[in-house]
């Protein structure tokens, strides 16, 4: 294998749907394109909307399309010691700071400063408890924020490999971001730098919706000392509603009596026209269509 090390990572919120295989295939296809390793973690930091028995039904249902994880996979939520420790660092080296704000305080803050912008429901956290406003002024300490560069020219610019030159400015558009959330449970963003960086990952292919977390995530690989990764983010696959297919939304678990069906309408979603009819033939057919899309010839 060479040194690429790419990666799948549901949450066990429910089965696969049309739209997280596709992003499934999309990662284990890039990996195989480039000769190297492809991993599974099952992202269940998030342990109140996780689904007993969600993640063997995911891993099964991988399985029976051929997509085979190289190591045994990882879950997040044994891994607290280990994020604990990157918040450590974060928070002797001055990067973050503990939160003492509720939402209708964030509401208010951004009222008053006539701040209106919305990124996903969320409002841009105005860095209120930052230490040199003050800190808690007395309020108990609910979450851990990271705090983001907030000059102007402070623009955090990276390459997407499809997308081609981003740029976002953190402070704007999202303001001072959680890391370990109000209910003590560790969010997202560290949560996904630390097991990138731990297991090696230098490559990361997921859908398109996930794109604004690249600047955040670059940030805390920056700010903890860890190996920068290339992107890679996909179309998405869209409800009738023209809205993102989800679980949220109604999205409903794949049918997998015709795994190669399935496979096949995935890899439509990704612009391969692969015609093999059987499912071996098929997924060969697809990694030299996708190294011909997206390798250097």
């Amino acid at each position: 294998m060479s040194g690429y090390v790419g990666r799948f990572a549901p949450s066990p919120t429910g089965p696969l749907h049309a739209g997280s295989l596709v992003a499934a295939l999309a990662s284990w296809l890039d990996a195989r394109a480039h000769g190297g390793k492809w991993l599974v973690r099952i992202e269940d930091v998030d342990i109140p909307r996780c689904i007993a028995g969600a993640d063997q039904i995911i891993l099964s249902q991988l399985a029976q399309c051929g997509l085979l994880p190289d190591e045994a996979p990882i879950y997040q939520s044994q891994r607290g010691t280990v994020y604990q420790q990157a918040l450590d660092q974060l928070i002797s080296t001055g990067h973050a700071y503990p939160c003492g704000c509720t939402r209708a305080d964030i509401a208010q803050a951004n009222a008053q400063m006539g701040l209106s912008k919305q990124r996903h429901g969320d409002l841009v956290y105005p860095g209120t408890c930052r230490p040199q406003r003050g800190g808690l002024q007395g309020k108990p300490a609910r979450a851990w924020r990271l705090q983001v560069p907030d000059a102007p020219d402070d623009l955090l610019v990276w390459h997407d490999r499809a997308l081609g030159e981003q740029h976002q400015h953190l402070a704007s558009a999202v303001g001072d971001f959680v890391i370990k959330r109000a209910d003590g449970l560790w969010a997202y963003q560290l949560a996904v730098v630390v097991d990138d960086a731990a297991q090696g990952v230098t490559d990361i292919v997921r859908g398109e919706d996930l794109c604004d977390n690249t600047p955040r995530q670059i940030l805390l690989q920056r700010w903890l000392g860890l190996p920068a990764t290339r992107y890679l983010h996909t179309p998405l696959v869209l409800g009738e509603n023209g809205e993102k297919l989800s679980k949220q939304n109604g999205a409903q678990a794949l049918d997998l009596n015709a795994p190669l069906a399935a496979l096949q309408s995935a890899g439509a979603a990704l612009g391969l026209t692969a015609q093999a009819s059987n499912l071996r033939d098929w997924l060969a057919e697809a990694i030299k269509q996708w190294c011909d899309q997206h390798l250097p010839p």
